[in-house]
């Protein structure tokens, strides 16, 4: 297993969360993210043109490939998340 990465630690890294506009969705969002990190970021927030859905954007300061792995694996297996990026 190649366990080089192309990133520096620590490092800020952005990250965009996309589902259904509700305000589940953007809570639980929130929370994930909090458990994953030191600080709570406010997320940057962008909805579809007809509303239905919603994308989150966030910079955290990622401290290893391991805290990242966490994260991107809690965000995709919530049911109210659509896509990560």
């Amino acid at each position: 297993m190649n366990t080089e990465s192309l990133l520096e630690f620590p490092c800020d890294f952005p990250i965009k969360v996309m589902g259904h506009h509700t305000d589940e969705f953007h809570a639980t969002v929130v929370e994930i993210i909090a458990r994953h990190t030191e600080t709570t970021p406010l997320p940057g927030i962008r909805a579809s043109r007809n509303n239905k859905y919603m994308a989150l954007s966030f910079t955290i300061k990622a401290s290893d490939r391991e805290q990242l792995d966490a994260l991107y694996h809690e965000l995709t297996a919530s049911e109210l998340v659509l896509f990560v990026l």
